[in-house]
């Protein structure tokens, strides 16, 4: 099957996504350990529940303060998120090489917060995507579910079966084919276009 679109994930593919780092960060500004910022926000279900929209962007970032129990700004959120998230140059360049060719997409587990403030935290993405900047709260479900997938498909306005989609996760690649897309679990750039010229693209 041609592929007539690309969709892909942002942490770990677009860019690193270090937890720990995050983590460090939010401590320093808040004054508590690593560990008691780990157990506040990573260990329960919060994260999760905010990629799947239970939050808006101001209440989601209201419940991260209470649980930190510290007042966090949304820019100090920021430059937490920031501090994680180096982008992978090499792969901004692919994806605006293959933007010259498809309708290109992005789909991130991840919350409303994100995705106001992506031009802060990954401007070098937002040419390339632009409106097509979509994430999972705003389908008020999460990767690996189908349905995720689908919904994000209708809003792109690409045709799943003939959309290929990049996640460094198994389980969503695994997911996204279970909606009927073809999929790629990327673990670097040479995997990534060695597969891309299988399906007849070559860069």
């Amino acid at each position: 099957m041609s592929i007539s679109a690309i969709l892909f994930d942002m942490d770990d593919v677009l860019c690193g996504y270090d937890v720990e780092t995050r983590i460090a960060s939010l401590a320093e500004i808040s004054g508590r350990t690593t560990d008691f910022v780990r157990q506040a926000i990573w260990d329960g279900d919060f994260l999760d529940r905010s990629d799947r929209g239970a939050f808006s962007a101001d209440a989601y970032l209201a419940e991260f303060g209470r649980l930190l129990g510290y007042p966090l700004s949304r820019a100090e959120w920021v430059q937490a998120r920031k501090r994680a998230m180096p982008p992978f140059k090499e792969m901004v360049q692919l994806a605006l090489a293959l933007k010259g060719r498809f309708p290109v997409a992005l789909l991130t587990n991840n919350d409303h917060l994100v995705a106001e403030t992506i031009g802060e935290l990954f401007p070098e993405i937002v040419p390339i995507f632009g409106k097509n900047l979509f994430v999972s709260a705003e389908f008020g479900m999460a990767k690996p579910d189908p349905a995720c997938f689908l919904a994000c498909c209708e809003r792109f306005g690409a045709e799943p079966s003939t959309t290929f989609f990049v996640d460094d996760r198994p389980e969503n690649v695994e997911g996204a084919r279970r909606a009927g897309l073809s999929g790629h679990v990327f673990s670097s750039p040479a995997g990534l276009l060695k597969d891309l010229a299988l399906q007849g693209v070559n860069l």
